[in-house]
């Protein structure tokens, strides 16, 4: 199978090595420095002390691609929510409209996005839950193989799958979710945990469960997004070795006491040692932010629906703010009251 995956990052990396390792015919799109480390050393995945190399082609620009390198059988789109409509465009003037497109990204919204550029496309919505790090240009490693993808299609009559199969094919747990908003809020509901918070105080994310203070914020936060899926009558749904509902049930229900090492035990057991991506972003010195399709599409859809969000609203400003250097981030690292000041005031406590 021939295969196009646009956004080589942790996510386009990792599927992309997997697939070129199942005999597929792999070609990955990615910034300059990650396409000529493919290209002198191989794609190279780190797994439980051990490095395997394989050697998809890779290139800077799909321009670069031959004219008879279009009849792909699928394309997967991985870059950031954010980057979404940009990267539909490029593929729009360059690949067939007929190839299905794979969108694997986390977020709420993305979808929408690819088909203004697409409108022809059969577009797939997927989400995964493997835990992968970006150690160096065209070098990536898995923490765990716990969880796995859920893929569902935007369109009814869409065959979703021969996509399944393929994922399975590859070592990837794989389920068939029936509607793909319900999909992305429920992984939405994943992301959220231990996300914004320590990006913004920019500590471990352990933090957020072990102050109780900070605890109350992540939950607040998270109500809001249950209260908005409930307005949408959307059902959360799980994923591979992710109880989705259950953690949903735990929230509004279980006492704080309880709830906090059990969260703690599942941010840990499914992210390792890696930071929370919206803190990676940060460090990173990136002027935008996947919390607008987070935190961000639960203040959207909140006002959509009547609803106030103000926990998840102080998180967003906060963060862009930081990322966009208009709020310096020495006035929130370190200082956790600060963060609960906000909090209260945007509640009226």
């Amino acid at each position: 199978m021939r295969i196009l995956i646009f956004g080589a990052g942790a996510v386009g990396s990792l599927l992309g090595h997997l697939l070129e390792q199942a005999g597929h015919q792999v070609t990955l799109v990615g910034r300059v420095d990650y396409v000529r480390a493919v290209q002198t050393h191989g794609l190279i995945l780190e797994e439980q002390g051990r490095a395997l190399v394989v050697h998809p082609k890779a290139v800077e620009t799909v321009a670069e691609l031959a004219a008879d390198e279009y009849a792909w059988d699928l394309r997967l789109l991985t870059v950031k929510a954010y980057d979404t409509l940009q990267a539909a465009q490029t593929l729009a003037s360059a690949v067939s409209p007929e190839t299905p497109l794979l969108l694997l990204q986390n977020g709420v919204g993305g979808e929408e996005l690819a088909q203004q550029a697409l409108p022809q496309t059969p577009i797939v919505s997927g989400v995964i839950t493997w835990p992968v790090s970006i150690l160096a240009a065209g070098h990536i490693a898995i923490q765990s193989r716990r969880g796995g993808a859920s893929l569902a299609s935007t369109h009814e009559g869409q065959h979703v799958e021969p996509w399944v199969q393929l994922f399975h094919s590859i070592g990837v747990k794989t389920v068939l979710c029936p509607d793909y908003r319900a999909q992305k809020w429920s992984k939405l509901l994943l992301n959220m945990l231990a996300n914004a918070v320590p990006a913004i105080l920019d500590v471990p994310p352990d933090a957020a469960f072990k102050a109780p203070r900070l605890f109350a914020i992540e939950r607040a936060a998270y109500l809001e997004a249950l209260d908005v899926m409930r307005a949408l009558q959307l059902p959360t749904v799980a994923f591979p070795d992710y109880p989705v509902p259950a953690l949903a049930w735990a929230m509004r229900h279980l006492p704080e006491p309880i709830l906090r090492p059990l969260l703690g035990r599942l941010v840990a057991g499914g992210r390792g040692e890696k930071k929370p991506s919206l803190q990676i972003d940060l460090l990173s010195g990136r002027r935008r932010s996947e919390v607008l399709y987070l935190n961000g599409a639960v203040v959207t859809y909140a006002a959509h629906v009547g609803l106030a969000a103000p926990v998840n609203q102080v998180l967003v400003n906060t963060l862009l703010g930081i990322a966009a250097g208009s709020i310096a981030w020495d006035e929130f690292r370190g200082r956790p009251e600060r963060l609960v000041a906000e909090v209260n005031a945007a509640k009226g406590e």
